[in-house]
């Protein structure tokens, strides 16, 4: 991926090194160690609210980054996280302006915010374990990038764009947000039963999944930045992430009622959706005859 070559975005909080220590407010009750690697594992790409998880709940030139922690500090020359990070922001930014205005509205850019070992968001407080994550009540993404490691190692996707697939489906939740859809589906779910709340849930994020080549097309086909291998990185990143592999890896079987995300066949699916379309319009899970 040549994320080398586009801007920077300014739209960077920088908490590593100053986010608050895990307290109270994490609560994880009377789950137990494999409970909770279960619960975190799930969570990988949830991205809407870590609250449900933690707590139980139903359902050109180069710019450089300008990335500030509440403190002042900014990051080294030579880090390269923040640098990649910045670079698919804009990315992303640059993709949904274009398609928002071309629908005739504005977008409105998320913050994303870097930490480490736990942070404290509108939804509640997380750690690492729940993953990246999108807070709607800030409009925020949160990502300790020590999860592109864990992506790569124990999942089994590495590549720079299977890393940057994360961060635009992070922020599919917020295109989500955007356009009514999070507090539709949010409202349904509260008068769903279990069942029901569950496949709400796992269109939300397919959809995402869509998003994010919706994404990834855009910025092949103005910028010219997929190289070869990085659609399967995606796919990789995709697969990963399904529900049937991490119920197969936690439970040693697979209930398909509980899942939340989707299968491995179908994130890709709808990864794959919204890359060979190129359009938002295609990505209307709630209403496919097959998810």
């Amino acid at each position: 991926m040549r994320w080398q070559m586009g801007r920077r975005s300014q739209n960077i909080e920088d908490r590593r090194g100053v986010g608050p220590a895990m307290g109270p407010g994490l609560r994880v009750g009377g789950i137990g160690g494999l409970g909770v690697l279960a619960l975190a594992l799930v969570a990988m790409f949830l991205g809407v609210d870590p609250s449900i998880i933690l707590n139980g709940l139903p359902g050109g030139g180069v710019d450089e980054p300008q990335v500030t922690a509440p403190s002042g500090r900014t990051p080294a020359a030579d880090d390269q996280n923040a640098h990649f990070v910045s670079a698919v922001l804009a990315q992303t930014e640059d993709t949904w302006r274009d398609i928002f205005r071309q629908g005739g509205q504005t977008y409105r850019d998320p913050t994303l915010v870097l930490f480490d070992g736990a942070v404290q968001s509108a939804c509640g407080m997380a750690g690492s374990a729940t993953g990246p994550f999108y807070c709607p009540a800030d409009q925020k993404v949160y990502l300790d990038t020590s999860f592109f490691r864990e992506l790569s190692q124990k999942f089994g996707a590495p590549g720079d764009f299977a890393a940057a697939y994360v961060i635009a489906h992070e922020v599919g939740h917020h295109v989500q947000t955007l356009l009514g859809i999070s507090r539709q589906v949010t409202d349904m779910r509260q008068r769903s039963d279990e069942a029901t709340s569950n496949r709400l849930s796992v269109m939300m994020e397919l959809q995402a999944d869509c998003f994010a080549g919706v994404w990834a097309r855009h910025i092949n086909d103005t910028q010219n930045m997929l190289e070869q291998g990085d659609v399967e990185e995606g796919l990789r990143a995709a697969s990963a992430v399904g529900d049937d592999r991490i119920q197969r890896a936690t439970r040693g079987y697979v209930v398909p009622d509980a899942f939340t995300h989707g299968s491995s066949e179908q994130r890709m699916r709808w990864f794959k959706q919204g890359l060979q379309s190129g359009d938002i319009n295609s990505c209307d899970t709630f209403n496919a005859p097959q998810l």
